[in-house]
């Protein structure tokens, strides 16, 4: 809905296929676009009547080439206030650094899914921190696929990994479900790394960013003339997919009659193109990923009950990082020494007044939003540590419920009081520590028992005593 003439967008772009894209989906939310096609356009509507009333700017980067930071620089001296998005095919990090230097509030990376452009320009205009502000770029930080990299003791999220790393080593359908950003897509790769099928193909769909029409012949794929449109023999990802294993994510959003296709594959493991005469068998491991709870879905009938009773031969959920602010502290250096090691960066600290500010959001994008974060904060800290002034959004919106500088209570993950005030019993308190250190050393075993300061079979010994899983 459109929310007043103040919600102009100008697009800096010279390709009609996308201006048109671009402005038909900035629409849906009440945005009026206006199109400069070239730089110096760009620059004389910033002075006009209607310029005057632009709440944003999406900047190609194509359009100005190599000039693109400088133009950024420009229009920010002209309208220090105005939101810059730029689009670019480039997933360099070190030309990330100089936009944002430059002044731009985000960088979006092309093919741009709708909803992830339609969320940058949300950002841009609110007060919120972005929920998946710098996405595609944080994704390229060469994430190790194995689950040693995924950083956690709390113990729902180490339960979850546990689960998850048992149903690698298997060909059953898996069911992971998790808010936007809790890391579904980096345990399923990792998965697919720890499984039989791991040298054979690996394919991955995500329905949100497939129009709703195009996502049956996505899967299943279509002959030459089946429709409008398909001037040409398609080949579906199931069929690409054979003998490897096939990722769904956002299995949530898929189309009931596509669904019911999806579940007659689950029963007969058979594909049949759309126009196709005939049907062949497939063998492919399907792993679903869902930002909702899909038991609440096929109960209101939105989600078939036996396409949901097939995917969810295992099911793995991920605690939201608000489960587990307990991780924090270890997720911020782990991100810190990441981002450290891209081009035009370098390794920062970060203070525990810091900590604590991040630890008392509640970051509805979950870990992908922290990381997003961080990375903001370190293109723009002069100092040798992130202190609370380099998330200046984020105390604005905490306010009075910012944390004093206290450093944090619960850093470690470790609760040691009961709910009713008395302490914890010692077996439980060392049980949670175990997993605490096996989480921090990444499961590296060797190293977690000469850090607690006992022998690697006394450790083992605890394990099997407390009842901890190598994986948790």
């Amino acid at each position: 809905m459109s929310e007043g003439p103040e919600r102009l967008l100008m697009l800096i772009d010279d390709e009609p296929a996308q201006c048109r894209l671009i402005s038909a989906l900035a629409a849906r939310e009440g945005w009026r676009t206006v199109v400069a096609g070239d730089s110096e356009t760009a620059i004389a509507m910033l002075g006009t009547r209607q310029g005057m009333q632009l709440s944003a700017i999406v900047l190609d980067q194509w359009v100005p080439g190599d000039d693109a930071c400088d133009l950024i620089a420009e229009l920010k001296a002209r309208r220090p206030a105005l939101p810059i998005l730029m689009l670019t095919t480039s997933a360099s990090p070190l030309l990330a650094v100089e936009a944002m230097r430059a002044g731009a509030t985000d960088y979006l990376i092309k093919p741009v899914a709708p909803e992830r452009l339609l969320q940058a320009l949300r950002a841009a205009t609110t007060r919120e921190i972005p929920a998946a502000e710098l996405q595609p770029l944080t994704e390229k930080f060469g994430t190790p696929l194995d689950f040693d990299a995924m950083i956690g003791a709390a113990p729902s999220f180490r339960a979850a990994l546990a689960v998850a790393a048992k149903a690698a080593r298997t060909h059953s359908p898996v069911l992971i479900e998790g808010e936007s950003g809790t890391g579904k897509e980096m345990l399923v790769r990792a998965m697919h790394a720890a499984s039989p099928r791991a040298k054979t193909a690996l394919r991955m769909v995500n329905v949100a960013g497939v129009p709703a029409n195009q996502i049956e012949s996505v899967l299943f794929g279509h002959e030459k003339g089946a429709f409008a449109g398909a001037f040409e023999r398609h080949i579906g990802a199931l069929q690409h997919a054979d003998g490897g294993t096939l990722i769904i994510d956002e299995i949530d959003r898929l189309p009931p009659d596509v669904q019911e296709r999806l579940a007659r594959f689950m029963a007969r493991g058979d594909v049949q193109p759309i126009g196709a005469r005939h049907s062949f068998k497939v063998d492919v491991r399907i792993i679903a990923a869902s930002n909702a709870p899909m038991a609440d879905l096929a109960e209101t009938g939105a989600f078939r009950p036996d396409l949901l009773e097939a995917l969810s031969a295992i099911r793995v959920r991920l605690p939201a990082l608000r489960e587990r602010s307990g991780d924090i502290p270890a997720l911020a250096r782990h991100f810190l020494a990441r981002i450290g090691e891209q081009p035009g960066l370098r390794p920062l600290g970060i203070t525990d007044s810091a900590l604590s500010l991040l630890a008392a959001y509640d970051w509805p994008g979950n870990v992908r939003q922290l990381q997003a974060t961080l990375f903001r904060a370190a293109v723009f800290c002069d100092g040798e540590a992130l202190t609370v002034q380099d998330f200046p959004n984020l105390a604005d919106i905490l306010g009075e419920a910012a944390p004093s500088s206290q450093p944090l209570i619960e850093a470690a993950g470790i609760t040691l009081y009961t709910p009713d005030g008395n302490l914890r019993p010692l077996e439980e308190i060392e049980a949670d520590v175990i997993r605490l250190a096996i989480g921090h050393y990444r499961g590296r075993m060797t190293e977690v028992a000469r850090r607690l300061g006992i022998g690697r079979s006394t450790l083992y010994r605890k394990l099997n005593e407390l009842g901890i899983d190598n994986a948790a």
